[in-house]
């Protein structure tokens, strides 16, 4: 009896061609790189020359260039690289976006990221699960976990459809939501560029610590409006350049026109303008002596500082005991030291003190204190002696000097020559031996004969 024979295809011969030929296609696939399949067009969107080419898509038909087969020990990502070599870089540098990618999901693939064969405009950067370190580009998440309506941040939030570009009005659309006054005075002030200086956290701005600084911000100027100082900054580098010294902010509210110099807190504090320390030193009057525990409204009336004189006169004529008579000038005799303690100095006056004088009590010549309207000619003080005789007249300074009362004349005689030329005392004679009437008149022959000239003593050899 004959048995039905067995499908060919499931022979023992049959099976082996099945694997074989199974083997030949897989084969020819692999070695080409996977030409006999293709998911999709690729990526044609142009960019900078990488390995010859500008788009994905100029290297349509080799995919090799991008694939690598089973038995090589290469990997896609090794065939990245060869042509984005400036990822290559990065990627070895934690400090950078792709190196700090890689710590975190070192088995993270370009792929993972980056997919292809979606289409000639499709986009090359998806980053869904993938945990991307935002703070790899200067900006953190950790500030913004929910959205104003309590949901959570998706990456299309912020950036739309292309997660590789961010549209800066995002940030001032979505905070205008939180607060519209704050926004609306914030952009006046410091602009809409969000990013240049806050990061997310605002640990730039928030956490900014003022006395880190040597500006610091203590008595009034810690309730002043950033804004104030900082006018027009736009960029952390515009408030690091904004002035220090007072008188950048505080010109306009100056009132001593720049006569006290530019050195505010010389005498202001942050505590307030008022009350201030004012250096009288720093002025044309300086306080010395008891000057310096004087009140300040004693001089300056009223707060009133400008056109306050500085002459001694305006502020002690009612101490004057002098009656005006030495004039205004208090600093000649005073001092403000102690006031008591006057010296006059009398050759500023018109009658300077010479020898003996120098030596003369004051009440001496200046009796019941009387100073001004004084007569300055000797005879007022030295009566014409009785020796005299009145032959002399009153001009004691005519044979007298202040430097001796009892020297004779000493002044030029006309007519008169001894053998020292100098025609004085005449060999000690008395003036009154020749001047025996008055000065004006005097005789020579009571002493000498007509016919002997030289002779002395009325003879006649």
């Amino acid at each position: 009896m004959r048995t039905t024979s067995r499908l060919g295809c499931l022979s023992g011969v049959g099976m082996i061609a099945a694997l074989i030929t199974t083997l030949v296609i897989a084969g020819y696939a692999y070695a080409r790189g996977g030409v006999l399949y293709n998911p999709g067009p690729l990526n044609a969107q142009s960019g900078e020359t990488l390995g010859g080419v500008t788009s994905h898509a100029e290297t349509d038909g080799n995919c090799k260039a991008c694939h690598t087969a089973p038995w090589e020990s290469a990997r896609m990502e090794d065939r990245c690289v060869t042509c984005h070599e400036g990822i290559a870089v990065q990627m070895k540098d934690a400090a950078t976006l792709h190196g700090s990618l890689l710590i975190d999901q070192p088995d993270l693939s370009c792929r993972f990221c980056h997919p292809e064969h979606r289409g000639p405009n499709a986009s090359l950067t998806e980053l869904n699960g993938v945990s991307f370190p935002h703070e790899a580009v200067g900006f953190s998440l950790k500030g913004h976990q929910f959205k104003v309506t309590r949901e959570a941040f998706v990456c299309s939030d912020c950036h739309a459809d292309d997660i590789s570009r961010f549209d800066p009005q995002t940030c001032d659309t979505c905070h205008r939501q939180t607060d519209l006054g704050f926004m609306t005075a914030h952009v006046l002030s410091f602009g809409s560029s969000c990013l240049a200086c806050h990061d997310g956290v605002d640990s730039l701005v928030s956490s900014f610590n003022h006395d880190a600084f040597p500006f610091k911000l203590s008595g009034k100027h810690a309730g002043v409006n950033c804004v104030k100082c900082h006018v027009d900054a736009r960029r952390l580098e515009d408030f690091a350049a904004a002035p220090q010294d007072c008188y950048a902010c505080h010109s306009a509210d100056e009132p001593h026109e720049g006569r006290f110099g530019r050195d505010c807190a010389a005498c202001h504090s942050v505590d307030g303008w008022t009350p201030a320390l004012f250096d009288h030193n720093l002025s044309a009057f300086k306080l010395e002596g008891e000057h310096a525990e004087v009140r300040c409204e004693q001089c300056h009336v009223n707060n009133v500082y400008k056109g306050t004189p500085s002459d001694c006169y305006s502020c002690h004529r009612q101490d004057d005991e002098h009656n005006g008579q030495f004039g205004t000038d208090c600093a000649a005799c005073h001092n403000p030291s102690d006031w008591e303690d006057a010296t006059f100095d009398h050759s500023r006056s018109n009658f300077p003190l010479t020898g003996a004088h120098v030596n003369v009590a004051c009440e001496r010549c200046h009796t019941g204190g009387q100073f001004k309207g004084l007569n300055a000619a000797c005879v007022s003080c030295h009566s014409d002696p009785q020796f005299h005789a009145g032959m002399f007249g009153l001009d004691c300074a005519a044979c007298h000097s202040t430097a001796n009362w009892f020297a004779r004349y000493n002044g030029p005689h006309p007519g008169i020559a001894d053998e020292g030329g100098s025609g004085v005392n005449h060999g000690g004679t008395s003036c009154r031996t020749c001047h025996t009437q008055n000065l004006r008149t005097a005789t020579c022959t009571a002493c000498h004969s007509s016919n002997n000239p030289g002779g002395e003593g009325g003879g006649d050899d």
